[in-house]
């Protein structure tokens, strides 16, 4: 299937009038879907594989906005290190600190996101509330020690249950919410300014509970190829 113009004209449109950004995920979709979004002004996609990620930032122009999204290990770091503009699923300590390693080798910083988990399957990664209030204790603990320079948490990112429930997908959201505003309020996180969660399924609540980061992908692409 090819890029669907209307439909992201459409998303792009309205997420632009509410200043949300829009991250055309195009994991497994080749260089010339993503070459058309880009000749029509998108500049922010997602990607969920590193070698994936890899490939494409060496073929596609230099002003992408890259953004991993999958579930980042430790060891595969280095590789995107380089070039990455955000990482959403920060979801360890350990990760964190790999981070900022690779990012000072680079001489450069990195933001990131902390992943929370908001839904109700047991499959999703993330941080719970007490997980996070340690993350931020340790983050600012490292600010006070003048480390940690390398990486700069940005927001949190979560992603709702997979359910037809949009009241069940709401209170997740609503949760979030509650947490990124708490986060927002502590003076050790200077650029604390991004949301993201909703993606083609469910972006409309999403937009309602106050995100303002949207990751659309079939919607844009078409369907997922295996």
């Amino acid at each position: 299937m090819a890029v669907n113009i209307k439909t992201y004209q459409e998303i792009s449109g309205q997420l632009q009038a509410k200043q949300i950004t829009l991250v055309a995920v195009s994991k497994t979709k080749p260089a010339e879907d993503i070459q058309q979004l880009y000749a029509l002004g998108q500049r922010d996609f997602g990607e969920n594989y590193v070698q994936e990620l890899a490939e494409k930032q060496l073929v596609l122009p230099n002003d992408i906005r890259w953004h991993f999204i999958g579930h980042l290990q430790s060891n595969k770091v280095k590789y995107i290190a380089p070039f990455v503009h955000l990482i959403h699923g920060v979801d360890s300590h350990k990760l964190l600190l790999e981070i900022d390693k690779q990012a000072r080798k680079f001489d450069r910083v990195i933001h990131c996101l902390l992943q929370v988990h908001v839904a109700q399957e047991e499959t999703k990664f993330g941080f719970n509330e007490l997980e996070l209030a340690d993350l931020m204790d340790a983050i600012h603990k490292y600010k006070l020690l003048n480390e940690l320079k390398n990486v700069e948490v940005t927001g949190l990112m979560g992603m709702a249950s997979l359910t037809d429930d949009l009241e069940q997908i709401r209170k997740e959201f609503k949760y979030l919410k509650l947490l990124f505003d708490h986060c927002a309020s502590l003076p050790w996180l200077n650029q604390f300014n991004i949301l993201s969660m909703g993606m083609s399924s469910d972006y409309q609540v999403a937009i309602e509970e106050g995100s303002t980061l949207i990751r659309i992908g079939s919607l844009l692409f078409g369907a997922r190829q295996q």
